[in-house]
């Protein structure tokens, strides 16, 4: 994992992400590229044609904006200067969801902060991830201290979690330890958490496993062992449900977005 992508945004939680990005880069000795990230603007809608306009304000200044992102992103770096990762700019304009979604395939992962009042928004955070192919590393509210070394799968044997797995192979090799997570009642039908294990065993990564019971729901039950172990990162499938269904009824993924607070790995 040699390119990382942060968007840079005004929330407060950027400087989290940044650290979460270097922290990932630097495994590798990558580089982590920083764009501005433009603010979500009112949409005006025309009903015939039905078209959307997006409309800044009055006052929006593009140019200020961008400058002041790379300033925040370039202050960073500077601090940042050891470790072994690199930090580069991205010039041109600010781009919006749409195109984040678009530029995250051709870099090996995309980094937000944890969507909220004081993080991302959940708009930029599903353009990353449905509309990249990439995966998503979702930073916590505050930087990490460690990254990578206990490792917590969530294992429900979905398609989502293989990609997120074969995603962070590389991680899971200079992984401390690795640990599969399985919650009773929320497993699809597939492989067990055995056949899990026995795929890393021969990819040379050796893990443990385990099954928890899940008395509110699997993602009180996931975070709950990620707590437990310690670990500094989680790798879990994003929506293995559908996001109606989520909306509707909750959802591990739903649940994480809303209250992880450790750096978490996602693919779709």
């Amino acid at each position: 994992m040699k390119s990382i992508l942060v968007p840079v945004d005004q929330s407060e939680s950027m400087s989290s992400a940044l650290e979460t990005g270097w922290q990932l880069a630097k495994l590798f000795g990558g580089t982590v590229d920083g764009v501005a990230l433009r603010p979500a603007f009112a949409e005006i809608v025309a009903p015939d044609p039905i078209v959307a306009v997006t409309i800044p304000p009055s006052d929006w200044n593009e140019t200020e904006f961008c400058r002041s992102m790379r300033t925040a992103f370039d202050t960073f770096g500077a601090s940042h200067a050891e470790g072994g990762a690199r930090f580069r700019w991205r010039g041109g304009p600010a781009i919006d969801d749409a195109a984040l979604g678009s530029l995250g395939r051709v870099y090996d992962a995309t980094v937000v902060s944890r969507p909220g009042p004081h993080g991302a928004r959940m708009t930029a955070l599903e353009a990353a991830l449905f509309d990249s192919g990439r995966p998503l590393l979702m930073a916590p509210p505050r930087g990490p201290k460690t990254f990578g070394e206990t490792v917590l799968i969530h294992w429900n044997a979905s398609t989502e979690t293989a990609r997120a797995i074969e995603f962070a192979l590389p991680i899971l090799r200079q992984a401390k330890r690795v640990s599969f997570v399985a919650v009773e009642g929320h497993i699809s039908a597939g492989p067990s958490i055995r056949d899990a294990l026995a795929h890393l065993e021969a990819n040379g990564i050796r893990a443990t496993e385990k099954t928890v019971a899940s008395r509110k729901g699997p993602g009180e039950a996931i975070l709950a062992e990620a707590n437990a172990i310690g670990a500094d990162l989680l790798v879990k499938g994003a929506y293995t449900q559908s996001r109606l269904r989520q909306m509707i009824f909750g959802g591990a993924t739903s649940h994480i977005l809303a209250c992880a607070e450790l750096p978490v790995f996602f693919a779709h």
